[in-house]
């Protein structure tokens, strides 16, 4: 039997018997698991620029060494200081450059060892008699466990930029020097155990940036600010099984259904029913192309009456019909060798 999320659990109290903002990103964290990485150590000389073509992937980049400039699709160049990090969630193109005015090169023409599976070094052939490097970067492209286009997903920005991280979290640089010593010692299980730190410095750079108050109103800075919102989105990733209603919601927040309808569709962008049946489908698309489950029985689970019915919402919200989702394969592999 399912558990009754209009219930407060002790989690979503202080000790004054009010909402803690934190628990709604850790509750929506724990919805976002990363599957695998691919980690890389860049060590480049001045001038320099990369330009990292769009994958469906998330990429992430921390800078340890020498200050450098990010460009995110379209937005303006922005600079990158020693440890400060990005999270590009939906992998959109970008270029990193020492100087805004230098030409890019793609990443895949740099030079690259490969120090075991899904873990490189990368450098570049300019150094004058073998000078130091100007300037260091951790990168690595992650494969999430959710859809790229998962509402969860799709509310973050395009880039989550973390400034001075190794600061605000004091823990980032020795996360990084774990990950740094697994590459160097390649060790049984290094890749693996480089995807949990990943995940941790993932969902690290994730909470700087919303510390960081960015001006956003909608998504994930909205869930954490509203601490009552917060906790509606976890319950509904918490359970997207389960049969939500505005009345249902209303009652999780705490608040009437017209306040509640008002607040939920002002902060996140769409209305409570859309949102939940957005995440139904991507949940249904998840069960039947990656665990192979019958359709009649996502459609029950999700308490459909019949399988047209479920068939027809499945391809009006995801585009394609469920049995073209049973066909399609999970990628393989994290991404192309040349991509980091």
């Amino acid at each position: 039997m399912l558990a009754d999320s209009s219930k407060t659990s002790s989690r979503d109290l202080s000790r004054h018997g009010k909402p803690e903002a934190s628990d709604a990103l850790t509750e929506m964290l724990r919805g976002l698991r990363l599957d695998g990485v691919e980690y890389g150590r860049c060590e480049l000389h001045g001038p320099w620029a990369i330009a990292f073509p769009a994958q469906t992937t998330p990429r992430f980049h921390f800078v340890a060494h020498g200050a450098c400039w990010l460009r995110a699709g379209e937005q303006d160049w922005v600079r990158m200081n020693p440890g400060d990090a990005v999270l590009l969630p939906r992998g959109i193109a970008h270029v990193l450059a020492s100087a805004p005015d230098v030409p890019p090169v793609t990443i895949c023409s740099l030079p690259r060892a490969a120090v075991s599976d899904d873990i490189y070094l990368v450098s570049d052939d300019t150094a004058v008699d073998h000078a130091p490097p100007s300037h260091t970067m951790f990168c690595g492209s992650m494969r999430f466990n959710l859809d790229p286009l998962h509402p969860l997903v799709a509310m973050m920005p395009d880039a989550m930029r973390a400034g001075d991280l190794s600061q605000r979290d004091p823990a980032v640089p020795a996360l990084l020097e774990a990950m740094e010593r697994e590459v160097a010692l390649d060790r049984i299980g290094a890749c693996g155990i480089l995807a949990r730190l990943a995940d941790v410095l993932a969902a690290s750079i994730i909470r700087a940036w919303v510390e960081c108050g960015c001006a956003d109103p909608t998504g994930w800075i909205a869930a954490v600010r509203c601490p009552q919102i917060g906790r509606v989105l976890a319950a509904i990733h918490r359970e997207p099984e389960r049969d939500w209603t505005v009345p249902m919601l209303a009652d999780v927040m705490g608040a009437s259904r017209s306040r509640f309808a008002e607040a939920f569709t002002s902060s996140v962008g769409e209305t409570p029913a859309k949102y939940v049946a957005r995440v139904k489908m991507f949940q249904a698309r998840r069960w039947i192309a990656q665990e192979g489950m019958r359709i009649t029985v996502a459609a029950n689970r999700l308490g459909y009456d019949s399988e047209a019915s479920f068939s027809r919402a499945f391809k009006r919200i995801i585009g394609h019909s469920p049995s073209e989702a049973r066909r399609q394969q999970p990628a393989a592999g994290l991404i192309a060798a040349a991509s980091v």
